[in-house]
C-alpha cells in the first residue's frame, strides 16, 4: 500500500517587492518549525532587486550605487547560499518551506530535486536542460536558465530558485550572475516561442500550473492552493 502524501500549501502571490516576501518566509519557517502549518511553496515574481548570498559580495555588482539608485534597484544581503543574483518581472521565483527531516535530512538531495522539477518543467516546452557538475542550478548548453540558492534552519528549507521565463536581460549585465564571469544567462523565451504578444500572461499561468504539478510529483506532496491565506499569514 502506497504511503500517503504530505500536504503542501501553495501561495501564488503574483508581483511582489522582495522584502515583504522575505519577511513572510521567515514567519512561515517559524510556523513550520512549530508544526503549526504543513510544507508551503511560495511562488511569485519580484520587482527588480539584487540579492547577495552568504558566499557573495558587492564585488560582483558591476555598476555604481548611484546607477542602482537611479534605476530603483535595491540590494539585499541575505542568509542563503550562493552569490549575487537578479530577481525581476519575467521570472518564476519559488520559495519552498519544507521540513527536510521527513526527506532524509539530505540537503544535496533537496537541491538535486529542485533541479529535477525545473528540468521536467522545461521538457514540457521542448527544452533539454541539464545539471553541470560543480554548479548549482539548471543549464541549457553552457547557459544558465535557473539559479538556486537556499537556506536551512533546523532542517526547514527557505529561499529557493528563480527560473528565467522572459526577464529583461539588461539587469544581468549589471552583475556577474551567481558570481560566474564566463557563462551567460538564457531564458525560456529565448529558447522557444513561449511569449506571444498578449498571450504571455496566460502562458505564465500555465507554466506555473505545470511547475506545481512537477513539484508535487518529485517531492511526493499533495499540492493545495491556499493563496487566499497569504495576507492573513503575512500579518501575524
Amino acid at each position: 500500500m502506497a504511503a500517503s502524501k504530505g500536504e503542501c500549501w501553495i501561495l501564488n502571490l503574483g508581483l511582489r517587492d522582495y522584502s515583504g516576501v522575505y519577511n513572510l518566509q521567515k514567519k512561515l519557517v517559524n510556523k513550520r518549525m512549530k508544526g503549526e502549518i504543513p510544507d508551503v511553496l511560495i511562488l511569485n515574481e519580484h520587482n527588480p532587486v539584487f540579492t547577495i548570498g552568504r558566499k557573495g559580495g558587492k564585488g560582483n555588482i558591476l555598476v555604481s550605487e548611484e546607477e542602482l539608485k537611479k534605476r530603483g534597484i535595491k540590494i539585499y544581503e541575505i542568509d542563503r547560499g550562493g552569490d549575487v543574483i537578479y530577481h525581476g518581472p519575467g521570472q518564476l521565483v519559488g520559495y519552498p518551506i519544507i521540513d527536510l527531516k521527513s526527506k532524509g535530512k539530505d540537503i544535496h538531495l533537496y537541491l538535486r530535486n529542485l533541479e529535477e522539477v525545473i528540468i521536467r518543467l522545461l521538457k514540457d516546452y521542448g527544452v533539454r536542460s541539464k545539471r553541470i557538475e560543480g554548479y548549482t542550478g539548471v543549464w541549457v548548453g553552457n547557459e544558465k536558465i535557473a539559479a538556486i540558492g537556499i537556506g536551512v534552519k533546523r532542517w526547514i528549507s527557505f529561499h529557493g530558485f528563480c527560473l528565467n521565463v522572459n526577464p529583461n536581460f539588461s539587469y544581468f549585465n549589471m552583475i556577474n550572475p551567481c558570481g560566474i564571469k564566463d557563462r551567460e544567462m538564457t531564458s525560456l523565451e529565448r529558447l522557444t516561442n513561449f511569449e506571444d504578444n498578449r498571450k504571455g500572461e496566460v502562458k505564465l499561468a500555465e507554466l506555473t500550473d505545470n511547475f506545481i504539478k512537477h513539484f508535487g510529483e518529485v517531492f511526493s506532496l499533495e499540492m493545495i492552493n491556499k493563496t487566499s491565506l497569504a495576507s492573513l499569514l503575512s500579518s501575524h
